[in-house]
């Protein structure tokens, strides 16, 4: 198949780039900052409607398209409209380009994130937000109004998606959650090296879920997208497990062989976020997407659970560093 990856210079872009073409596949990655790969790249300013790049969606098989500025910062005026503009504008783009194809792809897919759903806690009567039932955020009671800004980017990034008119191309929005890969930079990462120093233990109560994704798992169900073409709409991309958080770091710290880890207390972890230049919502809200559409249509998990995945993980962490 001949797929383009529109924004797919980033970690996750460059896993699935790196995965697409091992299986044979005609991979071309479109980014502001290309760099020397075994796949096509090419140069976009993410504004304009060029032809160097435009010229690769006529009669594309895929488009997956995955720009969006790291949410990885402080939520500064200047950051927000950063991280709303990468993502809503190209998004814009990329369909106006396909509007214009004479042969337009079979299939776009365009990234978003399992954070449009509401904050979901462990009590009585609560439940797991899924593409059918799932409630979208931004109307929860007692969660701080500074959470509503990452549903207000959700909702603008699906909009835009489907704003555009492509009644020959089927459309995927990728609601997904925190992509687990012991490749440096990402977010696993991040939580092996705070395990790895000792500050391991629970971050903030504890209580909220965490929804993630194993990156292989990630890749093969992209694989499944491609080949089911009865599935069109928001697809959760995430493990059908999500957990609480103090469960999801003692499985780390169990994957990595360390009895223990300090918590990090709400008021604790506000201090240390801020000094970090991110934010406190990233870890502290809960997240309970589960992927009733991959599962509804026979898609099955190497990692549904985060202790196989994370012990997965971490060994081939270890053998990179090895």
């Amino acid at each position: 198949m001949r797929i383009v990856i529109p924004g797919g210079s980033g970690q996750l872009g460059h896993i699935l780039a790196r995965h697409l073409y091992a299986a044979g596949h005609e991979v071309t990655v479109i980014s502001r900052n290309p760099k020397s790969a075994p796949w096509t790249t090419l140069r976009w300013d993410g504004l304009t409607l060029d032809p160097a790049w435009t010229s690769t969606l006529e009669g594309a098989d895929a488009v997956i398209h995955l720009s969006g500025r790291s949410v990885n910062c402080r939520y500064t005026p200047a950051n927000r409209r950063e991280i709303v503009d990468s993502r809503v504008v190209p998004t814009r783009l990329v369909g106006k380009a396909i509007e214009a194809c004479a042969q337009p792809p079979r299939v776009w897919m365009n990234a978003s994130t399992s954070t449009f759903y509401r904050d979901s806690r462990n009590i009585p009567g609560d439940g797991p937000q899924d593409e059918f039932t799932g409630e979208k955020g931004g109307q929860e009671p007692n969660v701080p109004d500074s959470w509503n800004f990452s549903i207000s980017v959700a909702e603008q990034w699906e909009e835009a998606f489907y704003a555009s008119t492509t009644p020959a191309t089927r459309k995927i929005a990728l609601r997904t959650s925190m992509t687990m890969s012991p490749d440096n930079g990402g977010i696993f990462s991040i939580l092996l090296r705070l395990v790895r120093f000792g500050l391991g233990g629970q971050q903030g109560g504890g209580d909220q879920y965490v929804s993630w994704m194993h990156e292989l798992d990630y890749c093969r169900a992209i694989d499944f997208l491609l080949a089911r073409e009865e599935i069109s709409g928001a697809v959760n991309f995430t493990a059908p497990n999500p957990l609480l958080n103090r469960d999801f770091m003692r499985g780390l710290r169990q994957a990595w062989g360390i009895p223990f880890g300090l918590p990090a207390p709400g008021p604790i972890l506000a201090v240390g976020t801020f000094l970090m230049r991110t934010e406190s919502e990233l870890v502290l809200k809960s997240r309970r997407a589960v992927p009733t559409v991959l599962l509804r249509h026979g898609f099955r998990f190497d990692y549904p659970t985060w202790d196989e995945a994370a012990r997965e993980l971490v060994g081939r962490y270890r053998t990179a560093k090895a």
